[in-house]
């Protein structure tokens, strides 16, 4: 199993050291999120302070953001890496698209679908000189001058993945994609019954191996030297189920567990602003369905049970009072769980 692990989006000085403590720790990957800072910019950093790692965005909002703009900043990573960047990107949901980022929303199936083709047509008009020519419903992009097209980067492809909770993302992921990004906002039933089934309908339409396709993620991990550690840990967690589960987008997983009611009671408490009260009524049932609960001598067991057959890559975030031989031990056990991904394409 591959392991990646985030770094600060917040602060653009610790971003390079901290990508090169990961790397030198044994990480797979380093990966910044979208939240109240810019994702790309401290990938930067870590690009020209590491040589192994790979790197990425776990996502990038797509939608607010030109494909063309996105082609040049991910283009500008991976050349800098050698090689090493993937480009995760999301939708986000349609009240952020409109009332945060103040743009349009349409059916996101089909514009993503598009916006993707877009990025690789662009791409590949700079690898190889192809004329641009690509329109669609959404985009359309036609005109490429030599002084805006960068040299070729004599790379292979940068590979795509996508964030995707409901089955037609998941579908699309598997047919268009070099991987998905499960959201954490998942359990291991919903991974079995709805996630797997729809990413192999989508790598069935286009004939792809599942072997070059990365499935990440889908749940949380809460892990710490005891209990009064793991105990601190359960309550941030707690609250990110109760944002998550305010989203009716996500309330498929509830409802697929029974907990359809918990889902609604905490969109309207979302709705009256009542952010601080909400994670008190996520019950014990719920976050450890959600979660992989276990200190550090018992971590990999509980990750193999919980993920094992399912997922090829996760996110662990290590706290501080953890000595580096012992992350490097316990990267070392969790490696060991197997994963159908090998690579991805080398070739365009």
């Amino acid at each position: 199993m591959r392991i990646e692990t985030g770094i600060p989006i917040d602060n653009w000085r610790a971003a390079g050291p901290a990508a090169a403590a990961a790397e030198a720790l044994g990480f797979d990957g380093a990966l910044t999120f979208e939240l109240a800072s810019d994702p790309f910019i401290p990938l930067a950093f870590a690009a020209v302070a590491t040589e192994r790692i790979q790197l990425g965005t776990a996502i990038a909002v797509c939608f607010p953001r030109s494909p063309m703009v996105i082609a040049t900043t991910a283009w500008d990573l991976h050349v800098q890496s050698s090689g090493r960047f993937t480009l995760g990107l999301g939708t986000q949901v349609k009240g952020h698209n409109e009332r945060r980022f103040s743009v349009p929303w349409s059916p996101p199936h089909p514009r993503l679908k598009e916006y993707i083709g877009a990025l690789r047509a662009i791409w590949r008009c700079w690898e190889f000189g192809e004329k641009l020519d690509f329109q669609g419903e959404h985009y359309s992009f036609t005109l490429m001058t030599p002084e805006f097209s960068p040299q070729p980067s004599g790379l292979g492809p940068i590979p795509i993945t996508i964030a995707a909770v409901r089955p037609a993302l998941l579908r699309l992921a598997g047919e268009v994609c070099d991987g998905v990004r499960l959201h954490p906002f998942a359990t291991r039933r919903y991974v079995e019954q709805v996630a797997l089934p729809e990413i192999n309908k989508g790598l069935a339409r286009t004939g792809r191996e599942r072997s070059i396709f990365d499935i990440w993620g889908g749940g949380f991990i809460v892990t710490g030297k005891d209990e009064a550690a793991l105990n601190a840990e359960r309550e941030k967690v707690r609250y990110r189920l109760a944002f998550y589960g305010s989203t009716r987008t996500y309330h498929d997983v509830l409802a697929l567990h029974g907990w359809q009611d918990l889902g609604l009671k905490l969109h309207e408490m979302s709705r009256k602003g009542q952010w601080s009260q909400m994670a008190a009524e996520v019950p014990n049932e719920v976050l450890e369905t959600f979660a992989v609960v276990a200190t550090y001598d018992d971590l990999p067991q509980k990750v193999k049970a919980r993920y094992g057959g399912q997922t090829d890559s996760l996110t662990l975030t290590m706290p501080e009072d953890i000595p580096d031989g012992e992350v490097r031990e316990l990267l070392q056990d969790i490696r060991t769980i197997g994963r159908t991904f090998k690579s991805f394409p080398s070739t365009w």
